[in-house]
């Protein structure tokens, strides 16, 4: 019997890399639909959302049974409730992935990204696809150091977030409102899928430690 209710706390652990790795790839197709206006592959990634989202039903569904058949403490009731909050975090993901997707779809067979833009928005879009990378590593590995890292690499997403705030108040815009509202909306939503990012780590740090990231005598101010 113990034996198979740690196999059920390692099942709900490899759904949660599973959909950290999808809805990071999720960020790095939809980042390429929206730069190169690839309607097909924004259809994909739009459509391949709904597997994020089965994915989130069934672990909520495995931690439910768990909760209710073992009654888990301490440690291993931490692990069910966690890993619930980090399953809502990768599912967003999915979302903002899936907005980016319906973005690019919207504005075909036009590009929503001016060219100026072009090579921040890519960055934005790797970064957001590498920091799910690390997020999903950190959920397997429980690796607090690399979690706090995590957070850490952040920092040029945000920065990159002020560059395109700062570019849309110039006096120089060219490109008018509705490219201007694009932009806006899609850096945020880079800007957020990292923020979830951040998230998931953090719960991989009060999962491992029992504390929260900004607790730690290492960890910076929030």
């Amino acid at each position: 019997m113990r034996k198979a209710y740690h196999q059920e706390l390692a099942s709900i652990s490899d759904g949660l890399v599973e959909m950290a790795n999808l809805v990071g790839s999720a960020i790095g197709l939809a980042t390429t639909a929206l730069l190169d206006a690839d309607l097909q592959l924004a259809e994909n990634v739009i459509s391949a959302d709904e597997k994020v989202d089965d994915l989130q039903r069934d672990l909520e569904n495995q931690a439910i049974a768990v909760l209710a058949r073992q009654q888990p403490v301490a440690t291993d009731l931490r692990i069910v409730v966690t890993s619930l909050r980090m399953s809502a975090d990768l599912e967003r993901c999915g979302d903002l992935a899936q907005h980016v997707a319906k973005l690019a779809r919207m504005r075909y067979p036009e590009r929503a990204v001016p060219r100026d833009l072009r090579r921040t928005i890519l960055e934005m879009g790797q970064l957001a696809q590498r920091l799910m990378a690390q997020a999903a590593e950190v959920v397997l590995t429980q690796d607090v150091e690399a979690a706090l890292q995590l957070e850490k690499d952040d920092d040029r997403m945000d920065e990159l977030h002020r560059m395109i705030f700062h570019r849309l108040m110039d006096d120089r815009w060219q490109h008018g409102v509705e490219t201007a509202v694009d932009v806006t909306l899609v850096g945020r939503y880079y800007e957020r899928f990292a923020d979830h990012a951040v998230s998931v780590a953090r719960r991989v740090v009060y999962l491992v430690t029992g504390e929260h990231a900004e607790e730690l005598p290492t960890a910076r101010p929030a």
